[in-house]
């Protein structure tokens, strides 16, 4: 199993963030470079703690069948500010920490936040994908950056997400009658395989099998639990 870890410079200010984001989206790849996908994963960052300190779940599911394969919970103390359009610098280190808890890592990560479609291109997923060679994909419940025409109220309608002349993403519509998911590859997945994987690890909500297994295994584990 590697082991994942911070480069050593890593960012502690606004300004170094922003211009490591700028540079690492020249290095984003948003052809498919995909192994075959026998394992997928969801991830569930939140604060507790008086937002003291981050807490990362990761669910592995099984792909297709999305059974919980493996799991695994981390706390760090939070040492970066909350700067929107700089998630990955509170959130990634805590991250790290629970793929290093892991006994078997996915094939493919479905990030709960953005992909490509972020200012400077290169959200938490590229941002992740980037650190760890592994696939991953945007899925945020929000819009960041960019416009879209209509979607349509059928389970797979999509429309490109656009910014500055760029597609930058997808609206999809994963369930009738949902609010819209914002779909956007983060490294080595193209937008048409990220949108295919995301409708095929939804099945009866509106977000993945993946984020929601993360989410309750992050609702599950006491604070107290703290590794």
């Amino acid at each position: 199993m590697p082991s994942f870890s911070l480069p050593a410079d890593w960012p502690t200010t606004i300004p170094a963030a922003q211009a490591l984001q700028a540079q690492l989206a020249t290095q984003v790849q948003t052809i498919d470079d995909l192994p075959p996908i026998h394992y997928v994963a969801g991830v569930d960052v939140g604060l507790i703690e008086g937002n003291r300190v981050a807490r990362a779940a990761i669910a592995v599911l099984s792909y297709p069948e999305l059974r919980l394969h493996d799991q695994s919970v981390a706390y760090l103390p939070v040492t970066f500010p909350y700067v929107p359009g700089l998630l990955s610098f509170r959130e990634i280190p805590v991250l790290l920490h629970a793929l290093n808890q892991l006994h078997h890592l996915p094939d493919l990560l479905l990030c709960d936040g953005q992909g490509l479609a972020h200012p400077r291109r290169c959200g938490i997923a590229c941002h992740l994908g980037l650190l760890t060679g592994i696939p991953t994909i945007g899925v945020a419940k929000s819009r960041l950056v960019g416009h879209h025409a209509p979607v349509g109220e059928n389970r797979g309608d999509w429309q490109p997400l656009r910014d500055k002349n760029e597609t930058i993403g997808a609206a999809l519509r994963t369930r009738p009658g949902t609010n819209l998911l914002y779909i956007s590859p983060g490294h080595r997945v193209s937008l048409e395989t990220s949108l295919a994987y995301v409708l095929n690890c939804t099945r009866r909500y509106r977000l993945p099998e993946t984020t929601r297994w993360a989410h309750k295994l992050a609702s599950q584990r006491p604070h107290s639990a703290r590794k």
